[in-house]
C-alpha cells in the first residue's frame, strides 16, 4: 500500500512538474510559484521516504542482567604486631 502510494505521489509530481514547464520563462515572475511546488514536492516525498520501513531490522545482541554481587566486603582490622597497633584491609565474606 505504502509503495503504490509513493509511485502515485512521484508520478502526480512529475506530471505536475510537465504541465508548467511549457511556460515561457522570466526572471520577474514566477520565482515563488516555483519555491512553493519545491517546498510541496519536498515534503511529499519527504514525507513517503520518513514513512517507509527501514531497509535492515536484523539481529540485536541483548546482553543479559549481570550476576548477584557476592556477599563479601571490605573492611580495615586492627592488629597488634607486638610493638604498635596497625591496620590492614580484610576481605569478610558471609
Amino acid at each position: 500500500m505504502k509503495n503504490t502510494l509513493a509511485a502515485i505521489l512521484a508520478a502526480a509530481t512529475i506530471a505536475g512538474s510537465l504541465a508548467v514547464a511549457p511556460a515561457p520563462a522570466h526572471a520577474q515572475r514566477g520565482v515563488a510559484a516555483g519555491l512553493a511546488a519545491g517546498l510541496i514536492g519536498g515534503a511529499i516525498v519527504g514525507g513517503a521516504i520518513a514513512s517507509s520501513r527501514p531497509a535492515y531490522g536484523g539481529p540485536v545482541y541483548v546482553e543479559g542482567p549481570p550476576p548477584p554481587p557476592p556477599d563479601c566486603y571490605w573492611t580495615r582490622q586492627r592488629y597488634w604486631d607486638g610493638y604498635y597497633w596497625v591496620s590492614r584491609p580484610v576481605q569478610v565474606c558471609n
